[in-house]
């Protein structure tokens, strides 16, 4: 019998502000943080999870995490795995925890850290990778893991069963799929708002050479500038000249790009606001923006305002533009009224600020339910690493698609953890494999020691003015 023991969190904070990466209308100032906790037991095994912020309050919530790992102290983890919904459950149940929520905010995000870690450790005690994991349960054992209080109303654990159930046949032959040629996945890194035209430039172009056909830019600042700047990423990922040495042009009217306002090479481009406008001004100035021929609008308004993102969804789609959002959506409750309302084209699930692995599969059984596209966010720092789990997980045992989906992928930090994702030539997620390394989100020892906040080299050292 192995019982957790401990636990120890890590403010880990990266100066991502002095580049401008992260930028956009709503964030102009971001250091990408990892609020960052170890869950320990009286043996080897350990597990590893984190919730991302962009700076400041990435101590308030590791101050967070420490308290809703003390729930998990002396637990028999073979008991915790046995049902990680009713562990989801029981973490979410403290009284005087749950009242600063409820589950909403800080301590939202903090238990997803915690749950995090604990699929990390269930998936190193199993050795295998997380989407492995849980690609081998039984239609049973996945929904099991999911939790169904407050959205029962829309989707029922035994109509989930049927669901995953009806995806059985053709597993097999998906998983291989994947793992011969990757998951999709599109490019932001190009298009930060605090870049210059030539920096945009040589990054979309580096893109495409990548094999990326999917890119997202930033707006909402300026139309002017966005025009200007979505002129010049069109210029590029929509000439043939581009493409890399032997691949070719993707049909524009073809299944997979179908609505997605596809360039004449098949390129799509697609646009975030960050929610920096209310529901009329998102509309008309996106209206102002269809020249540029965005697949979608990101976070157009606030992240918890259901009507106004299906107001804003019915006003542009004579226009061609979808509407997606999620990376703030603060739980499955938000998700579910976006998909009752029809509100969204595409649910972007975020692999922490929803309460971990557990809330995400039950935003996935909904959204299969519904039939809408699940585009995980990814920006930051380890959600990369993360996500492409989750992207597994939908496809090869919930969706059973992944032809029109595509998986962000922003390059920036992945060389701080031990097991970073990767991109194949193609423009796609590798698939992980190693058995040890759980949850992908393991970061090296010396790179929290250089970057712990305030005591880490790397800041004693600027905060000493050296």
């Amino acid at each position: 019998m192995v019982k957790i023991t401990g636990f120890a969190t890590h403010d880990v904070r990266f100066p991502t502000s002095l580049t401008g990466d992260g930028t956009d209308a709503m964030n102009t100032d971001c250091d990408y943080s990892s609020a960052y906790v170890t869950l320990f037991t009286d043996s080897d095994l350990v597990g590893h999870g984190m919730t991302f912020t962009i700076g400041r309050g990435n101590d308030i919530v590791c101050t967070a995490i420490q308290e809703v790992s003390k729930r998990l102290v002396d637990k028999d983890v073979d008991e915790l795995f046995l049902d990680m919904g009713k562990t989801w459950d029981y973490l979410m149940a403290d009284p005087q925890l749950r009242w600063i929520g409820p589950e909403k905010g800080v301590i939202h995000i903090a238990t997803g850290a915690v749950n995090n870690a604990l699929w990390d450790m269930y998936a190193r005690s199993r050795k295998k990778p997380l989407w492995k994991l849980i690609a081998d349960f039984t239609p049973e054992e996945l929904v099991r893991s999911a939790t169904f209080r407050y959205i029962s109303d829309v989707i029922t654990k035994e109509e989930a069963i049927a669901l995953v159930t009806a995806k059985q046949a053709g597993k097999a032959e998906r998983e291989k799929t994947v793992r011969e040629i990757g998951y999709p996945a599109y490019v932001t890194s190009a298009g930060w708002l605090g870049y210059s035209d030539e920096k945009i430039a040589q990054l979309t172009n580096e893109a495409v050479a990548g094999g990326f056909n999917h890119f997202k830019m930033k707006v909402g600042a300026n139309q002017a500038d966005d025009i200007r700047r979505g002129k010049l990423i069109r210029s590029i990922i929509d000439d043939p000249q581009y493409l890399p040495a032997g691949a070719s042009q993707r049909d524009p009217y073809g299944e997979a790009l179908k609505g997605k306002n596809a360039g004449p090479t098949g390129a799509v481009l697609m646009i975030d606001a960050n929610q920096v406008w209310d529901v009329d001004q998102a509309i008309d100035y996106v209206k102002g923006l269809s020249e540029i021929k965005p697949w979608f609008i990101e976070e157009p308004t606030a992240p918890d305002d259901i009507l106004g993102h299906a107001a804003i969804r019915k006003a542009l789609k004579p226009h061609g533009i979808g509407v997606a959002t999620g990376e703030h959506a603060h739980n499955r409750m938000v998700f579910k009224q976006f998909l009752q309302a029809d509100a969204i084209d595409v649910a972007q699930i975020d692999s922490c600020r929803l309460a971990g692995v557990t809330e995400v599969l039950s935003v996935l059984l909904m959204a299969a339910k519904f039939g809408v596209l699940v585009c995980p966010h990814a920006g930051g720092v380890g959600l990369c690493e993360y996500v492409i789990h989750l992207s597994l997980i939908d496809y090869i045992c919930i969706s059973g698609s992944m032809e029109r989906n595509v998986l962000e992928y922003v390059d920036h930090l992945h060389e701080h953890f031990v097991n970073p994702c990767s991109i194949n030539a193609q423009g796609r997620y590798n698939v992980p494999v190693n058995p040890d390394e759980g949850y992908s989100i393991e970061m090296h020892k010396e790179s929290i020691a250089t970057y712990e906040w305030p005591n880490g080299s790397y800041w004693a050292s600027r905060n000493a003015g050296n």
